[in-house]
C-alpha cells in the first residue's frame, strides 16, 4: 500500500505502526493508527502527525513544539526531540487508532487528556517509565 499517494489522493489510512518509538500508544503488533490528509497550517502541539525524514523514511510522532512554520516532534518513547522539519514534510495526521478491535477518537477526553500529560512530561519520562514498568510487571505477576 502507498500510504502517501492514498493522503494525496485525501483517503485515510490504516497503519500498523512499527518500533517503539511510540510506545506505551502505539504496541507493534496489537495496535493500528487511523490517518487522514493533513493541513499542516491546522497542525498544533499535541498532534500525532505522520512525516517524511529527508531522504529517509515515514515517521509517525507527536509535535512537541510549532515555530512559525516550522515543527518540532517527539516519539511517546523518547525524550530527544527532532526539527525542525518544514510542512512539506508532513503527510497525515492520526485521527483515531484501534486497540483490540476498539476504535478511539483522538477528540475522546481521556485520550487527551493523558496525551498532554505525557508530552508536558517530556523532559522526566525516564525517571517516571522504569517505576511504570516495574508496577505494570508486579500487577501482572500478581494476576498470574
Amino acid at each position: 500500500m502507498d500510504v502517501e499517494k492514498l493522503l494525496r489522493e485525501g483517503k485515510t489510512v490504516q497503519v500498523a505502526p512499527k518500533g517503539f518509538s511510540m510506545y506505551p500508544m502505539f504496541v507493534p503488533g496489537r495496535d493500528q493508527a487511523v490517518i487522514a490528509p493533513a493541513e499542516p497550517e491546522r497542525l498544533k502541539r499535541g498532534d500525532v502527525a505522520l512525516y517524511r525524514r529527508d531522504g529517509g523514511i515515514l515517521v509517525l510522532h507527536r509535535i512537541c513544539r510549532r515555530k512559525n512554520e516550522q515543527f518540532y516532534f517527539v516519539g511517546d518513547n523518547q525524550t530527544e526531540v527532532e526539527g525542525p522539519l518544514r510542512p512539506d514534510q508532513i503527510r497525515g495526521i492520526l485521527v483515531s487508532f484501534i486497540r483490540k478491535e476498539r476504535q478511539i477518537s483522538v477528540k475522546n477526553p481521556v485520550y487527551r487528556l493523558a496525551s498532554w500529560i505525557w508530552l508536558v512530561l517530556r523532559p522526566v519520562r525516564p525517571v517516571i517509565q522504569k517505576p511504570l514498568a516495574w508496577g505494570k510487571k508486579l500487577i501482572k505477576n500478581r494476576r498470574s
